[in-house]
């Protein structure tokens, strides 16, 4: 069974309103709106069962948790541990992001640019040099290390903070330290990440930084971004989805059920300005992207055919027990490397990784010169696709395929404030609220 970890950001704090850095500063403490928004996130876990609760000590994290603990159905014992502190930024606590830029211009920008790289020395401790980010990344790896063990099959909460929470998502999946920057994780926002077996064995991240629960649909822009907004959104549930048929290149439409997820999705995504769209040209996803575009009538949709779902080859039309029959160690080796198998008569996924790169970037570099102002796309294609695109963006290869989930219907958000020069911001992934009105994915599990 595997291991289900959500986890939370703690809500707004009094030093989040004033735009300083925290790290381990505990002077932090929730604002009004911080514990509001804590209590909107025990009433949206409240369904759920918890094995263990665990947060950071630091105040803003530790008030959070304790406004969520009774919510939930029989409550567990709150633990407090130091793996779950805040990044250390002791030459910057307490200063503002503006008075960081002033004093340390040079150091900021590695921080923001090369955060695997960024150093800073310790007050009171002469000359040793400290690498923040790479801390918290060895920080995040020990917790797990420590917990997953004790927790085998469960589920566990985690109440902590900005870095720490990036770390934990990294560490899990293994995104490089060089993405830090890559993981939006907005105040009070829900991330869902599914361990296999023990910590090395595969994880999954389900969903990333859900903010409807609040009120907010879509996490909005950090502050100062404009550029590239993409709204990635994976095709309605079709009926060979349902009983687990390879489909593949094969034209399969939505079923009724699919049909209802794109008009959800459409509801959902009614109030969000869309300024392009595209869409694979296969039946599901154009169906999905016309659907969702009925309520933004004046944009036109664009089919690119390297968008089309992986060709499964001598796969499509059977079912997983049929290919098992005829295919036992390839399907248990397309289950475990991915990015190992050729299909018969098929693609490999570097192939579809190659066109699915390709059209992204074509994407946002047309984009891109287009508007200097925030400028918002709709793509809807599969879920091989999305998946290899989201590998992309963040700096995983191949084999972490089967890192990322994509629901029938789920919208991921993923932003380029400077164009392809500079790495992406996945501000949220795989949200599904708007069709199981909870915080986990009831999509359809079947094949591709």
């Amino acid at each position: 069974m595997a291991t289900r970890v959500i986890i939370v950001r703690h809500g707004q704090s009094s030093y989040n309103t004033l735009k300083m850095i925290q790290g381990r500063c505990d002077e932090s403490v929730l604002t009004e709106k911080g514990s509001a928004d804590a209590h909107k996130v025990g009433a949206t876990l409240a369904s759920l069962r918890f094995d263990a609760v665990y947060c950071s000590p630091l105040q803003r994290a530790k008030q959070t948790a304790e406004v969520i603990l009774p919510y939930l159905q029989n409550p567990p014992d709150l633990l407090a541990i130091d793996n779950l502190m805040e990044i250390d930024l002791p030459l910057w606590e307490k200063l503002t992001k503006s008075e960081v830029k002033e004093k340390f211009p040079d150091e900021y920008q590695c921080w923001k640019e090369r955060p695997h790289e960024f150093s800073m020395g310790y007050p009171k401790e002469g000359s040793r040099e400290h690498f923040p980010v790479l801390a918290l990344y060895e920080q995040a790896q020990q917790f797990w290390q420590d917990i997953l063990p004790r927790h085998q099959g469960g589920t566990i909460l985690v109440v902590a903070h900005n870095g720490i929470n990036r770390c934990l998502i990294s560490s899990a999946l293994k995104i490089p330290p060089a993405r830090y920057h890559s993981i939006q994780q907005s105040n009070c926002g829900i991330n869902v990440l599914n361990f296999a077996g023990r910590w090395g064995e595969l994880v999954q991240l389900e969903s990333l930084n859900q903010t409807s629960h609040l009120g907010d649909a879509l996490p909005t822009p950090r502050e100062g971004h404009q550029g590239l907004r993409l709204l990635l959104v994976r095709h309605g549930e079709t009926e060979w989805n349902r009983v687990s048929r390879f489909q593949g290149g094969i034209d399969v439409p939505l079923n009724d059920n699919g049909r209802s997820q794109a008009q959800q999705a459409a509801e959902f995504l009614k109030d969000v300005p869309i300024d392009f769209a595209i869409s694979s040209p296969m039946l599901r996803p154009k169906e999905t992207a016309e659907i969702i575009l009925q309520s933004h009538p004046t944009v036109e949709l664009e089919l690119q055919e390297t968008l089309k779902e992986i060709n499964h080859g001598l796969w499509e039309g059977k079912l997983e027990s049929e290919i098992k029959q005829e295919y036992a160690d390839l399907l248990r080796q397309w289950q475990v490397a991915p990015e190992t198998v050729q299909m018969p008569e098929g693609e490999n996924l570097q192939q579809v990784w190659e066109r699915a790169i390709a059209s992204w970037n074509a994407i946002i570099k047309s984009a891109a010169l287009s508007s200097t102002e925030l400028n918002t796309g709709l793509v809807v294609a599969h879920d091989a696709i999305n998946k290899v695109i989201l590998c992309h963006v963040l700096g995983l290869q191949a084999e972490s395929f089967w890192c990322i989930k994509q629901g029938n219907g789920a919208v991921t958000v993923i932003d380029y404030p400077h164009g392809l020069e500079k790495a992406p911001i996945l501000q949220a992934m795989n949200i599904t609220t708007h069709l199981s009105g909870g915080v986990l994915d009831k999509t359809a599990a079947g094949a591709l």
